[in-house]
């Protein structure tokens, strides 16, 4: 079988790692308090998992393909794909880390951080503009009612698409609201246990489609929502 289209397309792309200040002491309680983080370099996929690379998935492993594949505007090859569960996406990491011989996962809240503020420090945007998102949001129709194919506008200093606004997008960690009080200051990979995973990002379907890159949300690992899709990690070569 000839080489799936996940692999041919999956672009790494390789951040330094370092410390940064995570959460904000002024926003919601559970991105308080603003702490030092330290994370180790490792590298993120340049854009979320498109419907055109899980569609491989599907094809090769006969997993059940997105229940939103069926709906108009969910299943345009190269837009994120959506309605994920946090199971689902693990899965598909396996899956790929079998493709290409290299272990590919999601990454922890610290890291969709870290890589989400693009190395600005203390922002709350992939840009230092406080107007950005307005502006990006008129170059990135983030005002359809689907998810977006990654554009330029919504384009980090790292060179990643779509930090801030089209999916939500699963992370590793388990989600505890108060788990800034406790986080080790270096490598923080979540609680042990809990009843919901962590995530990050924006949505298409919400009335504001920008997100601060300090939000948190967190939903059950088993559902399976429309603006939910993810990105792979890997650690650094």
């Amino acid at each position: 079988m000839s080489s799936p289209a996940a692999v041919s397309s999956l672009r790494l792309i390789h951040l330094p790692g370092g410390t940064f200040i995570m959460g904000a002491d002024d926003r919601r309680s559970d991105e308080r308090p603003a702490h030092a983080v330290a994370v180790t370099a490792f590298r993120a996929a340049e854009r979320p998992v498109s419907n055109n690379e899980y569609a491989a998935f599907v094809e090769h492993t006969e997993a059940p393909p997105p229940p939103f594949w069926t709906q108009d505007g969910f299943r345009i090859p190269d837009a994120p794909v959506v309605g994920i569960s946090w199971h689902d996406a693990v899965a598909y990491c396996e899956w790929l880390s079998t493709q290409t011989d290299t272990r590919l996962r999601l990454p922890t809240e610290a890291e969709r951080e870290y890589a989400a503020r693009g190395g600005l420090a203390e922002a709350d945007w992939p840009e230092p503009d406080p107007h950005w998102p307005k502006v990006a949001a008129r170059a990135s129709v983030a005002t359809a009612e689907h998810p977006h194919v990654p554009l330029d506008a919504c384009r980090n200093r790292f060179g990643l698409y779509c930090m801030a606004d089209n999916v939500h997008e699963w992370c590793s960690d388990w989600y505890d609201r108060s788990y800034y009080d406790v986080s080790p200051r270096a490598e923080p990979a979540g609680p042990v246990s809990g009843m919901r995973r962590a995530s990050r990002g924006g949505s298409w379907r919400h009335r504001i489609k920008f997100t601060r890159v300090s939000a948190r949300s967190s939903l059950s690992p088993s559902y399976r929502y429309n603006d939910y899709g993810f990105r792979i990690y890997a650690d650094a070569v």
